[in-house]
């Protein structure tokens, strides 16, 4: 499948919460290995508070069904909990791809 579209999210936890958003991005990987539309998913920490998602999909379809997905309505249940402020949702298009296996 051709990558074309992705999402590059932010998310900042609270100042006590980073370890529990590091556990909660660990547990949706097998909610995202549900979603088929997903070609790639990455959760990464950037700092003691900061996360990243970087995600891909093969159109617009598949990053909307995404969107309104499991791991979307997971993590706003456990936002307010959780997160400093909403994520930062921006999608983008995918110039180009490598991957080696």
């Amino acid at each position: 499948m051709a990558i074309r579209v992705g999402l590059l999210v932010t998310i900042e936890a609270k100042p006590t919460k980073g370890d529990e958003v590091a556990s909660f991005l660990e547990s949706a990987q097998k909610l995202v290995e549900q979603e088929p539309a997903t070609v790639t998913w990455y959760a990464v920490r950037l700092g003691p508070t900061s996360f990243g998602i970087f995600d891909t999909f093969g159109d617009d379809e598949g990053r909307q069904a995404h969107l309104s997905g499991a791991v979307a309505e997971a993590l706003g249940k456990a936002a307010p909990d959780l997160l400093a402020a909403p994520p930062e949702i921006r999608p983008v298009e995918v110039l180009a791809t490598t991957t080696r296996r």
